[in-house]
């Protein structure tokens, strides 16, 4: 679809403006009925936070925005799978939709090491789309750590 392209671009600006800050290049933006709420890529460094992947960031920010920790009708584009941290806020802020680039084999919790986000036990059912501009994301993360080691 258009339009996730359009936002998952916006993701990717937000993870190379991570990895200029010296983060891990993953970037996220938050829609609502073709409206970002929020946008930022990991902040893990800058704000000494363990959880303050992009995913966390857009979430608290637009819950904020909206006076409600319930994310009802919105869209998450991120360009890497979630972790399991991740997608336990994904499923807790009710998040309807989630479109990422490129799985993560080392932690990804929607196919490639767990799958929260499919498991029929859980209270909150997220629609997923993987893959989408997914070597653009893969390259930008193998550039950033081959630059490191």
């Amino acid at each position: 679809m258009p339009g996730d392209v359009h936002f998952m671009q916006l993701a990717l600006a937000e993870a190379r403006a991570s990895a200029e800050a010296g983060e891990v290049p993953i970037g996220a933006v938050l829609v609502q009925n073709d409206v970002v709420l929020s946008r930022s890529g990991n902040r893990t460094i800058r704000d000494n936070d363990p959880t303050a992947h992009a995913e966390i960031v857009v979430l608290r920010e637009a819950a904020r925005q909206l006076r409600n920790y319930r994310l009802l009708g919105t869209i998450l584009y991120v360009t890497l799978e979630p972790c399991s941290m991740c997608a336990g806020a994904i499923v807790q802020a009710r998040v309807s939709r989630l479109v990422y680039a490129a799985d993560d084999p080392k932690g990804g919790a929607f196919r490639s090491c767990f799958e929260i986000l499919s498991n029929p036990k859980l209270n909150h059912a997220v629609d997923v789309t993987p893959g989408l501009l997914a070597a653009e994301s893969a390259s930008l993360l193998q550039s950033f750590f081959s630059s490191r080691r």
